[in-house]
């Protein structure tokens, strides 16, 4: 059946756009890292917090300091691999991603609070790690939210083709005056 002007019914679906997603996914690794990177040089540069480092090892500190940039880069991918999964998949994928993520970054930020290291330690670590988490649910949100579209598909038409209107036939104006 159509509508009053033709068209025939569409199917609409919402989709998402995953070369935008993934594209915003990757940026958001790269800020994941960098933020990962700052917290560390901000805690032990400026604090002098022994944080996944041991002492002497300077501001940049060891390996250990790209490892966790790198898991922080890690984190955003697999979180924009779960945004993917929930817009397909879910009717409702920004809460499913919202609680997920708030309850994802609660683990690590309580993670570090039971270790045996120092105060100062335990603090700086799950304060870096709550604003690592915050950013990447915040951004992975609200970039997949500019990646969703709508699909649409036809849906099958019926055989019969849509009935037209007619229209009364009408004779042209006179032109000129015999022809009245």
């Amino acid at each position: 059946m159509s509508d009053y002007y033709g068209n025939q019914p569409q199917d609409v679906r919402p989709g998402i756009d995953a070369r935008r997603l993934w594209a915003g996914g990757v940026a958001t690794a790269v800020v994941a890292a960098l933020l990962a990177v700052v917290g560390l040089l901000v805690a032990r540069g400026i604090f002098e917090v022994e944080v996944l480092a041991p002492k002497g090892e300077g501001v940049w500190g060891n390996a250990s300091t790209t490892t966790y940039a790198l898991v922080a880069a890690a984190v955003a991918l697999l979180a924009t691999g779960l945004m993917h999964l929930l817009s397909v998949a879910t009717p409702a994928p920004s809460q499913f991603f919202g609680w997920i993520m708030v309850l994802v970054t609660l683990i690590a930020v309580v993670l570090p609070l039971t270790l045996t290291v120092a105060p100062s330690a335990k603090i700086a670590t799950a304060a870096i790690n709550l604003v690592i988490g915050l950013v990447i649910a915040a951004v992975v949100n609200s970039m997949a939210a500019s990646a969703r579209t709508l699909h649409r598909r036809r849906t099958q038409q019926s055989a019969a083709p849509p009935p037209t209107r007619q229209y009364p036939q009408q004779q042209p104006p006179p032109t000129r005056y015999y022809d009245q």
